[in-house]
């Protein structure tokens, strides 16, 4: 009998540290500085870099968290995994079928567009037109997903060398921006935090909603427990390459912005975002070196988003491969390539799903992504609680910082970042918890027809 082919564990310190980076470092830091600033309606620099710091901090304790239960089951598919142990399968399915049709093949879906917008800033032709709409960016869009599939389904080792390579190529210009920034910046950071007259709650509701903003450029830090069976030694490397990279990804998007405040005042900085120019480190840039300032920022932008979007199509797939293998999802998503035993099929399918969803735009892709991760990362947060009850002599290689403190804490600021998704953006709530309702009779629709299969 012809032996299966199983999953390779050949992502190793560096590799884990390359693919979280670069799905981390993507297109957040480039744009998402203007966001915060107008969430918190441009009060102040230090209150943007402090809500900056709070939202690398809340992220690192998440990634505490995380450690615990990759090491503790250090298995394809992740937080689906560990929803499935602790809830059973339709809690576990409802947020891998959201995160399916929605959350996560958004994030493919955005990630691909954000890389045709920055390459039409740069190739000025390949721009929106009267006659021609979206197409030309939803084409390119389109092209990368599908070129970055046919990549990963070659192998994991390929998509890590490739995560490697742009973690580095993309490092020098951003460190470099960095340096120049507080170098030879001219203007004095304003570190007050100017709060008078605001109230409590509304201070506390706005605060939330611009640290809710800096997750769009933390998001990605789940995803290495995703592969956490093709890691070599799990529970060594797993919690270290989430520990240095968490630390090393708050430091850059804090240093970051302060570098940006050293080159633009925090006036010149909203008359931008204003009138719509919400990557504020392009002008940054071109104050400090003119046009190939301007250009090297694009590019960088270009190449961050494209290593984004291959951690992205990487790592998405094992969780519905892990779904497969439960037999609550499209069965033929357990199917491992004969030759390069990677789950084709999952990648395959993970790759239309982002492909259909191009038909939205780039802000009604993002505006849809957060509520539904939030609901489930208080689940996933409360299953450590859970499993130290259940499993007590199971072994654990790493054991969250600050149990049971922190985890509490840690569902605790979920909570209540939830609230402050209802009170400033209760549309896109309203959208996601419709999304993750409806997995619950979907899933109990494919129980019937896989209960069929299996009886024929």
């Amino acid at each position: 009998m012809q032996e299966q082919p199983t999953l390779k564990r050949e992502i190793r310190l560096f590799g884990g540290m390359a693919i979280l980076t670069g799905i981390m470092v993507g297109s957040g830091i480039f744009f998402i500085g203007s966001n915060v600033l107008a969430r918190t309606a441009f009060m102040s620099a230090g209150l943007a870099v402090l809500i900056w710091l709070i939202g690398g901090l809340i992220t690192l304790l998440y990634g505490l968290i995380y450690a615990e239960l990759g090491t503790l089951y250090p298995l394809s598919g992740g937080y689906y995994v560990y929803l499935r142990k602790a809830y059973g399968k339709p809690v576990a399915f409802m947020s891998g079928f959201m995160n399916f049709t929605l959350a996560s093949s958004a994030s493919i879906a955005v990630l691909a567009l954000a890389f045709a917008q920055i390459l039409a800033n740069i190739v000025a032709s390949l721009t929106e037109s009267p006659l021609m709409g979206r197409l030309p960016m939803v084409l390119i869009a389109m092209t990368m997903i599908v070129l970055l599939s046919f990549l990963n389904v070659l192998g994991i080792r390929l998509g890590t060398t490739l995560m490697k390579g742009f973690m580095i190529v993309k490092a020098v210009p951003i460190i470099g921006i960095i340096f120049l920034g507080l170098a030879m910046g001219t203007q004095a950071v304003d570190w007050s935090l100017n709060l008078e007259g605001i109230g409590f709650f509304r201070l506390m509701s706005m605060i939330g909603f611009a640290v809710i903003a800096t997750f769009f450029a933390y998001e990605g830090w789940t995803n290495l427990n995703n592969v956490a069976e093709e890691i070599d030694n799990p529970g060594r490397n797993l919690p270290r390459a989430l520990i240095l990279t968490m630390a090393l990804v708050t430091g850059v998007y804090v240093l970051y912005n302060v570098s940006i405040f050293r080159v633009l005042s925090l006036g010149d900085i909203e008359a931008m975002v204003t009138s719509g120019n919400v990557f504020i480190g392009i002008p940054a840039a071109m104050a400090l070196l003119g046009t190939a300032g301007m250009y090297l920022v694009m590019v960088t932008m270009l190449i961050s988003v494209f290593g984004a979007l291959n951690g992205c199509i990487m790592t998405f797939p094992r969780v519905y491969y892990a779904m497969a293998k439960d037999n609550v999802f499209i069965t033929s998503f357990t199917r491992l390539h004969p030759r390069y035993q990677t789950p084709y099929l999952a990648i395959i399918g993970s790759g239309l799903m982002g492909i259909v969803l191009l038909v939205f735009s780039l802000d009604e892709l993002i505006s849809l992504i957060a509520f539904g991760a939030m609901i489930f990362n208080i689940l996933i947060f409360a299953t450590v609680f859970i499993f130290r009850h259940q499993d007590k002599d199971a072994p654990r290689p790493y054991k969250v910082w600050g149990y049971p403190v922190l985890p509490g804490l840690a569902i605790v600021i979920t909570a209540l970042l939830v609230v402050a998704i209802f009170v400033e953006g209760r549309r896109e709530a309203l959208i996601g918890a419709l999304f993750i309702l409806s997995g619950l009779p979907i899933y109990y629709l494919l129980e019937v027809l896989n209960k069929r299969r299996l009886t024929r």
